[in-house]
């Protein structure tokens, strides 16, 4: 049973990227580009937008604002040409950022002020931002 924070809110990310992880397994190459309206989000732009938010949010986290100079969020909504192997790898490195940078935490880490586009937050408000943020796509 989970006895910390840090421990339920890593089961949460692992939980909802395994519900990701069961979309991609089930689309195929040609359904992973899938939109249903000009409104709607292709699988591949979703996994784009989330693995870009990752690796900007949680590279040098502590010490680093959220959202960093190098990224184009707005690029992150124009359909890539990945194929499902291309995509698969997106989304691993994204969850990569985020547990190299979650999983050596520790309690005391949690009332630390991080930064998200100058606006300052603890480190327990960011990771739930954050889940929130992950749930909200991946669903």
């Amino acid at each position: 049973m989970d006895t910390t924070y840090l421990q339920s809110a890593l089961r949460l990310f692992k939980y909802y990227k395994s519900l990701g992880d069961a979309a991609i397994k089930r689309c195929d190459a040609k359904k992973i580009h899938f939109k249903l309206n000009e409104e709607s989000n292709s699988l591949a732009l979703l996994v784009r937008h989330v693995s870009g938010n990752m690796m900007c949010r949680w590279t040098d986290f502590l010490t680093t604002d959220g959202e960093k100079p190098w990224r184009n969020r707005d690029s992150e909504f124009e359909d890539p040409d990945w194929d499902k192997e291309a995509l698969i790898a997106q989304w691993e490195k994204g969850w990569a950022t985020l547990f190299n940078a979650i999983e050596p935490l520790m309690e005391a880490d949690l009332e630390k002020l991080v930064y998200i586009r100058n606006e300052g937050h603890t480190v327990m408000e960011a990771i739930n931002r954050q889940i929130a943020h992950y749930a909200y796509h991946v669903g």
